[in-house]
């Protein structure tokens, strides 16, 4: 019988000499006793078996890369028959190399279950590790106490130092602990959850985080338990709340229940048919609607407009902003998910687009008035999401009064009509952008001119990346259309 000791529970370096002298001298597994110092099992009987024998420096073992590396990773499994079992796999990958290939293989089925065993405890570490902090100013210094399932303190150690590089910190456990004094990682004995410390200020606040973000409506008592064991619960500090916010889930939802805004109807041509008489009916409501004379009397008002069924749903009346007299005026379709929430126009990811191509252009977002044809989003809920719709004309109309109001107050000089849906409240009529988009066409009322142009969420919707570029570029064309319009203008007026 032939003893290999083991410095360590995890001398990696340890086995792999003692299993390649073991190999090249054709040792059986049977024949070999694996012991750890200091280990429980260390001479039980009181015999010691003889030493490996020596291998000559020059014999070759062929063993694969993949093997070694996932061997330094099986050496940190509580098994006390690891050892055995990896030096059993390597004498059976030295006669086929294909064997790690071979998935029903038991020796390999169990080598899997074994790593996944080790990267669960790896992951769980990482979340369920809590610092406690001891000191003051140059003598500050954080511990936290976890109980691994298998030996992975040396190999999680290096994630914990880049993750907490700028704060010295201990994490004992009872085999391993491993410090970090803000330059050199050790790696030392065990520790006793005596060791730690008493409870600090920064787990009060933390337990307040924790039971303010619990979401009742989301919780799954199973999924929880399957993610954060119960074995973990007694070294987190937010275990502690965890039986009183599952007793409370109940009723913390319906509350929640009862706060939340209800869902509008999905707006359609049914709905318009039971809320709205006809379209001259709702023409005849601006007749109600109080009149404005500054911006800020018109944003109020908008505010309580309940012209068409869209206030049900929306979360506000998102109305323009800019200058009072800018003399450039953009008018896209609608607000979008952020706007509604925001309270302000283009916001979203369009808007930040939008914003982006101005600036390419020259021209300043904060000299413009930038508002939308319809005041509400139009939106169809679908599970947790609620996806845009296009206003129909009956919502156009309603809305118009609001716009044309804006565009009195504001005065501006040239229109930009973002999509189809501005320009028909703008022209008062459907036309095809695609085809019209670049020109400028005076409106029949006042004789303002209108800049026709994509809406910035067009070229978000678009799939392919050269398409999308191409489009990006015509409406940047078309925006400096705008600007160099304005320039135009102020010249030919300086000239008179």
């Amino acid at each position: 019988m032939i003893t290999a000791r083991l410095e360590h529970e995890t001398d990696f370096d340890g086995w792999r000499r003692a299993a390649r002298a073991l190999a090249l001298n054709g040792i059986a597994p049977a024949e070999v006793v694996w012991q750890v110092e200091g280990s429980a099992d260390e001479d039980l009987f009181g015999i010691r078996g003889d030493p490996v024998p020596p291998a000559s420096n020059a014999a070759v073992l062929n063993i694969t890369r993949e093997f070694v590396e996932r061997a330094g990773s099986l050496v940190c499994h509580r098994d006390p028959q690891r050892f055995a079992f990896m030096y059993r796999m390597l004498l059976r990958l030295a006669e086929n190399k294909e064997l790690l290939k071979f998935a029903t293989d038991p020796d390999v089925r169990q080598m899997e279950a074994m790593e996944k065993s080790i990267g669960r405890d790896v992951h769980k570490m990482r979340a369920f590790v809590r610092f406690r902090k001891i000191g003051e100013g140059a003598e500050e210094r954080f511990v936290a106490w976890f109980e691994p399932e298998h030996h992975i303190v040396q190999r999680n150690a290096e994630f914990f130092v880049k993750r907490f590089t700028g704060m010295k910190w201990a994490i004992l456990t009872p085999d391993r602990s491993a410090r970090w004094d803000g330059e050199t990682l050790s790696v030392g004995p065990g520790a006793k959850k005596a060791d730690l410390p008493p409870d600090d200020a920064t787990e009060d606040l933390w337990k307040t985080y924790f039971s303010s973000i619990f979401n009742p409506a989301r919780l799954k008592v199973k999924a929880m338990q399957a993610e954060m064991p119960k074995k973990y619960w007694k070294n987190m500090p937010e275990a502690d709340l965890i039986p009183g916010l599952i007793a409370g889930a109940g009723k913390a939802h319906e509350a929640m229940i009862e706060r939340a805004p209800t869902l509008p109807p999905p707006s359609h041509r049914s709905v318009q048919a039971r809320y709205w008489n006809s379209v001259k009916d709702m023409a005849d409501e601006s007749a109600h609607t109080p009149e404005a004379k500054t911006l800020e009397e018109l944003r109020a008002a908008t505010a309580g407009c309940t012209r068409c069924p869209l206030y049900r749903g929306a979360t506000q009346a998102v109305f323009g902003e800019g200058p009072a007299d800018a003399d450039l005026l953009f008018v896209g379709e609608q607000p979008g998910d952020q706007e509604d929430i925001e309270g302000r126009p283009f916001v979203g990811p369009a808007g930040q687009l939008l914003d982006q191509i101005l600036a390419e252009v020259g021209i300043d977002r904060s000299d413009a008035y930038v508002t939308n044809a319809v005041k509400h989003f139009k939106f169809e809920p679908r599970g947790k999401r609620r996806i845009h719709q296009t206003p129909n004309a009956g919502e156009v109309e309603q809305c118009r009064w609001w716009l044309e109001k804006e565009i009195e107050l504001v005065g501006p000089k040239l229109l930009v009509a973002l999509g189809a849906t501005a320009a028909a409240a703008l022209l008062g009529r459907r036309g095809g952008i695609m085809r019209e988009r670049g020109s400028i066409q005076p409106r029949a009322a006042d004789g303002l001119p209108v800049l026709l142009t994509y809406h910035p969420s067009f070229l978000l919707r678009i799939p392919d990346q050269a398409g999308k570029a191409r489009e990006r570029a015509n409406l940047a064309q078309d925006l400096m259309k705008a600007r160099d319009w304005l320039a135009g203008r102020d010249a030919r007026r300086e000239a008179g």
